[in-house]
């Protein structure tokens, strides 16, 4: 096991907050240069913490996205299955849309290295899977939808509607209309 020095631990700390900031701000595309000199680090530091841009915004995004997968877990074993699901997606679809970056962090296509597995919906996917798999089992929602299109349903949602003057009220309504074809029985 490897002890970070307190320096760098402040340096890792200073960068992250500095970087959630310039992401809530400017988005997926923030600046790492700016990031850098707001830090007051150099550039060398902030790829050293953080190789990838991808890997800076799973760090600036995973406290929120391990929230979300602590809240599926508590409705694994609700009464309704398909309300459990309907609600967790709710609750994605209402942080992608305020967390500025989240959508493309979560582009499945969009890595900075080809072998590179998306951590941000690594993790939601192994969270809604379970909720999923228990509305299938109750014919909930249609046998061929996975874990996958879940996600990208929600991260297309937000991109849909990021330049919305009321992203939120639209993200809930387009998530609504397509509820319909995931779930007809709403």
């Amino acid at each position: 096991m490897t002890v970070q020095r307190s320096d760098a631990r402040r340096n890792y700390a200073r960068i992250l907050a500095v970087a959630e900031e310039e992401v809530a701000a400017h988005g997926a595309d923030a600046s790492l240069e700016q990031i850098a000199r707001t830090a007051g680090v150099g550039s060398a530091t902030v790829r050293r913490h953080f190789p990838s841009r991808r890997a800076l915004l799973e760090a600036v995004f995973g406290e929120r996205i391990e929230a979300l997968g602590s809240r599926a877990e508590g409705l694994l074993y609700a009464e309704d299955p398909r309300a459990a699901l309907l609600e967790w997606l709710g609750a994605l679809t209402a942080y992608a849309t305020s967390a500025r970056g989240l959508a493309d962090t979560l582009l499945q296509g969009g890595t900075d290295e080809a072998d590179h597995v998306n951590a941000c919906s690594a993790k939601l996917a192994d969270a809604v899977d379970p909720l999923l798999h228990r509305a299938a089992q109750a014919r909930a929602v249609a046998p061929d939808v996975t874990t996958t299109d879940l996600i990208t349903l929600v991260t297309g949602i937000a991109l849909a509607t990021e330049h919305h003057p009321d992203p939120s009220a639209e993200a809930n309504h387009l998530l609504a209309l397509t509820v319909q074809g995931i779930s007809p029985r709403a």
